[in-house]
């Protein structure tokens, strides 16, 4: 690590200089080696070692026990000051000279905020499409006053003590010179402007809470978690900003008989176990009225057919998916005696060798079907 540079020597002054002198050469230094006006590549470091030095040979203690022990009798006894400078007077620099962060505040145009209402709608009108009448709580311009906050027959008055500027400034004393300190008016709030006379119905609020019945249409093929927008319908804007955007969050009932993977329906289906044996043609049910159905001789459980078009309409393009049959064989649990009989024949003419089978859940089944 090199060698810390004398202090006098880094801000150019005899080990005799006074107070002021130490100061003027200070403020002069740290203008010409601010890292936000000089950009060469060691202006920080530079301007670093000029802030170390100068909190030390500004101070009469440590001023004078760096005279006598040098370096190291003020870093031990007044810790390490190699980051010192880049707090409080790099922020003194912005307002000084004009340059690096600074805030204001301005009356500028703001935009309304979003809003968001939660809709349940059915299985049928996810998939088919609706149109929906929606109240939507908001704030709205006061009708009475046409926002501007002041009873009908007065108007705001342009606020005194910032003469309608909405921000005062203050001028600030440092040992580097005055510097200037913006903020929004303590007395108008940063409006610019002063009711005098509020509005009797929104008491000089500007706006005043409404109901508004709103009509929102759901294209096919929506499902939960799917955010329709409408612009501009939203909080209004202040000072001329415009209006947000209010989003309508689907969420859609379960329901009784369909399930619904991506745009495909799924049915459950339970036969029997003679039709599953030997086949048969049945009416199932579909979003759009029955269908009918043929069951293949020897179907087993967890067997897919498919209704080709059955499904949901795609969102965003043409097409629908399907409706996937999944069947179930329901074994008899309550048999009559002549039924049982007859088991019994059946069961004599069948071998009786067990096989175990892999097993697999519903979407397994329905993925290998589809391929996936």
């Amino acid at each position: 690590m090199s060698a810390k540079r004398d202090y006098y020597d880094v801000l150019g002054v005899g080990r005799s200089a006074s107070q002021d002198e130490v100061k003027k050469a200070y403020r002069g230094l740290a203008r010409q080696y601010h890292p936000d006006v000089n950009k060469s590549p060691d202006a920080e470091a530079r301007f670093k070692e000029i802030n170390e030095a100068y909190e030390v040979l500004s101070d009469q203690e440590k001023r004078a026990t760096y005279d006598r022990f040098g370096h190291s009798g003020v870093q031990g006894r007044w810790g390490d000051f190699s980051d010192f400078g880049f707090g409080g007077f790099s922020d003194i620099f912005g307002d000084l000279f004009g340059f690096g962060p600074r805030t204001r505040t301005r009356r500028a145009p703001r935009r309304g905020a979003d809003l968001r209402y939660d809709l349940t709608i059915s299985f049928e009108e996810a998939v088919f499409g609706c149109e929906k009448e929606l109240e939507i709580p908001r704030y709205e311009a006061c009708p009475r006053c046409h926002g501007s906050g002041a009873e009908p027959g007065t108007s705001p008055i342009r606020c005194p003590q910032c003469n309608g500027a909405g921000e005062v400034r203050r001028t600030q004393q440092s040992i580097l010179g005055s510097f200037i300190n913006v903020s929004a008016c303590p007395r108008c709030q940063g409006e610019g402007e002063i009711v005098n006379t509020p509005c009797s119905e929104c008491r000089g609020q500007k706006r005043v809470r409404v109901t508004r019945t709103i009509s929102v249409k759901m294209p096919t093929g929506v499902d939960s978690g799917t955010q329709i927008r409408l612009a501009g319908e939203g909080e209004p804007g202040t000072r001329g900003g415009s209006p947000g955007n209010l989003y309508v969050v689907l969420s859609v009932k379960p329901h009784r008989y369909f399930r619904r993977q991506d745009n495909n329906i799924i049915l459950e289906l339970a036969i029997n176990v003679a039709q599953a044996a030997l086949g048969d043609e049945v009416m199932v049910p579909t979003l759009e009225g029955e269908e009918k159905l043929v069951i293949s001789a020897g179907t087993q459980t967890g067997k897919v057919f498919r209704l080709k078009g059955k499904g949901v309409p795609y969102l965003r393009r043409n097409g629908r998916g399907d409706q996937l049959v999944v069947v179930q064989v329901a074994v008899p649990t309550d048999l009559s005696d002549e039924q049982k009989q007859l088991f019994k024949d059946l069961s004599k003419t069948l071998g009786r060798e067990v096989i175990p089978q892999e097993e697999k859940g519903l979407l397994e089944k329905i993925m290998d079907f589809l391929g996936a």
